[in-house]
């Protein structure tokens, strides 16, 4: 079976070389199952008919005989055998084991475990392919060589505006990227909508939950996608068609979350000016721009005539993206504006201190008032760190325009801009 490689792959193998186990996690769908079945040597899967019945009665019995044969094992839909999980930790323990297990299964089954795995179990999220990982993407640059070296000679980028609308409409599930044909594609998104609604969002606590309310959130989500609205803006216009209690909103919500389809974005709160003028509400993502499509039941032919919304769900893929090219380098991925309208769409933090001041615009014609905001904001800083008593906050390492359009350059500010169909991790 063909497998395309993903980013997390080298997170996989550093982690399989440290700890005694990975536990990947991640939204339904987005091939976990898949890549660490590249890594194992025994594959238990409770999910499989032919055998479950067998396997959960050794599993609740007597799971250390799971634990027998070559390792790597993987544990598919481990959630289904809960026991499981203080087996492989008293395994690890007693043998001093080093990638000897993997786990993987379903979000949307919250399962209480006697012991944590701190230093025995590691934690692994995954997302939806990055458009280089699905092969949209031609790769020219290299974000984290941009960072160390900051050379740019120049890129052109194969994707049309048609094509952004279509990555956006199909997303990143593995599942659709080989279909034969766009529109099968599309689909993959809306099957992760509905279920979601339907079935995981009440499977993850086992409380029982309305599908409507569930769609409606969502729907209210993808209509606030990358902007600001608070908790009260999506409460309200939610309520506007249900009775739903604030206390209900917040398990609603809390269940997208858990389910990794609600991801949103924090913000990035330096002292440059005031604490009081910077906004600190986390803006509103999901963690495809597929489901939000999906929520608003449109298609690829709508966004001919709305592109202000094609916007907010291209920065919303360009933040997805991002995400995944930093994760190597535990990336983290923020926002900044103020009550003055200064803002940076992204704030990209690296582990090692390193950032990038990134605005996200899908014309041309948005790059100049853009790249007018990076330097704004990093003169700022140099402003803020010239008082006397200040703590000093480092220059951005890198200032970003990543757009939709097809050729990249370096400005005479230092901005760069690329496009999104050029950029790899």
């Amino acid at each position: 079976m063909f497998y395309r490689k993903r980013i997390i792959d080298r997170q996989f193998n550093v982690r399989m070389q440290t700890l005694g186990g990975v536990l990947i996690v991640g939204p339904k769908g987005c091939g976990k199952t898949t890549t660490a079945k590249q890594k194992a040597k025994t594959v238990i899967e409770f999910q499989d008919e032919d055998s479950r019945d067998n396997l959960l009665l050794i599993a609740s019995n007597h799971p250390s005989d799971l634990l027998k044969g070559p390792k790597p094992i993987l544990f598919d839909e481990w959630q289904d055998a809960p026991k499981i999980w203080g087996a492989i930790r008293k395994d690890i323990d007693d043998n001093h084991l080093v990638g000897a297990y993997i786990l993987t299964g379903s979000s949307s089954q919250k399962v209480k475990t006697a012991h944590t795995g701190t230093l025995r179990i590691s934690t692994l999220k995954m997302y939806p392919m990055s458009l280089y990982e699905s092969g949209d993407s031609n790769g020219q640059i290299s974000l984290m060589d941009l960072f160390s070296n900051r050379e740019f000679s120049g890129c052109k980028s194969d994707l049309t505006i048609d094509d952004i609308k279509r990555v956006i409409c199909r997303g990143g599930w593995p599942q659709s990227i080989d279909l034969a044909s766009e529109e099968l594609g599309y689909q993959i998104g809306k099957e992760i909508f509905n279920q979601t609604c339907e079935v995981d969002i009440s499977n993850i606590d086992g409380v029982r939950k309305r599908p409507l309310w569930a769609k409606a959130i969502l729907k209210s989500y993808a209509r606030n996608i990358c902007t600001t609205a608070d908790a009260k803006t999506v409460y309200a216009d939610v309520v506007s068609n249900f009775e739903m209690s604030k206390q209900t909103y917040y398990e609603y919500v809390s269940a997208l979350e858990d389910l990794h389809i609600v991801d949103d974005v924090d913000a990035w709160c330096p002292s440059i000016r005031s604490k009081t003028v910077i906004r600190s509400s986390k803006k509103k993502n999901l963690v495809d721009p597929s489901v939000a499509v999906a929520a608003l039941g449109v298609s690829a032919d709508y966004f001919d005539r709305d592109y202000k919304t094609l916007g907010f769900l291209f920065e919303s893929l360009v933040i997805r993206d991002l995400k995944i090219y930093s994760s190597e380098h535990n990336g983290v991925v923020s926002y900044y504006r103020d009550r003055y309208g200064l803002e940076a769409d992204v704030v990209l933090h690296l582990e090692d201190g390193r950032y990038a001041l990134i605005e996200v615009k899908l014309g041309q014609s948005e790059v100049e008032g853009a790249a007018r905001h990076l330097c704004e904001i990093e003169h700022l800083i140099v402003e803020s760190n010239a008082k006397e008593n200040q703590v000093p906050l480092r220059l951005p390492d890198l200032k970003i325009i990543i757009t939709g359009t097809q050729y990249g350059y370096k400005r005479d500010d230092g901005v760069f801009v690329i496009p999104i169909g050029c950029l790899k991790d």
